[in-house]
């Protein structure tokens, strides 16, 4: 990761979708790589003499200011690697990121002891160590690579309904106190006022179908495991 994102300036952020470790080193993995410009991912990897590249596809919309592409790849990762580490350590990764020169990531610990065990670890192995904040939660989170509901939206929504969305999203139009109007998305979007509310009507209802078909899947599922 470091290598591609030091041969390629033009990458601005490396996160982790999913990861698997292989053998002697080699991890397959499933990236997300968000780019200042355009660039050529087949050649990017080839570049790289310790990464094999499997498939790649453009995620963003061609008009986006700064590209994003999903790579999967064979990597032969140095030791110590990030993922090595907490994993290891028997922590759950929820989220890892390459931004710059450093890491930013989400991880479950059972308890305070492993956390600490964990912190002490990359410490030692990368010489920096930085606690931005700490949850005590009931459940332990979603690990890399689950749900994958990104990708469901990319394959079940218009393009028309992921631009409005996007849009309204970096906007602020989804916050409290609202910071963007519908009319200010119109605008931006270069559509009628009317246009836009009835595609993001239409977006966040198939997104809302998407979410509560896939919890009452799974409460069907618990309650036929409980019956058996």
């Amino acid at each position: 990761m470091n290598d591609l994102k030091t041969e390629f300036p033009e990458v601005r952020r490396i996160e982790f979708e999913n990861a698997f470790y292989a053998d002697d080193g080699d991890w397959i993995e499933s990236l997300l790589i968000t780019a200042s410009r355009d660039f050529d991912p087949e050649a990017a990897v080839t570049s790289l003499s310790r990464a094999t590249l499997f498939h790649h596809e453009q995620v963003s919309p061609d008009t986006a200011e700064q590209p994003t592409y999903r790579l999967t790849i064979v990597a032969h990762e140095p030791y110590p690697f990030i993922l090595g580490v907490i994993l290891r350590q028997q922590a759950m990764p929820n989220r890892l990121k390459l931004h710059g020169d450093y890491f930013d990531g989400v991880v479950t610990v059972d308890v305070w002891e492993d956390f600490r065990a964990l912190a002490d670890r990359i410490q030692e192995r990368f010489g920096r160590f930085e606690l931005l904040s700490v949850n005590q939660v009931e459940t332990t989170g979603e690990p890399l690579g689950s749900g994958q509901l990104g990708r469901v939206l990319v394959n079940e929504l218009s393009q028309q309904q992921m631009d409005v969305l996007r849009t309204a999203h970096s906007m602020g139009y989804f916050e409290t106190p609202r910071r963007a109007s519908a009319d200010d998305i119109a605008a931006e979007l270069d559509i009628a006022q009317s246009t836009l509310s009835e595609r993001l009507r239409r977006a966040e209802k198939q997104l809302f179908d998407l979410v509560f078909s896939e919890a009452e899947d799974g409460d069907v599922l618990a309650a036929d495991s409980e019956e058996s």
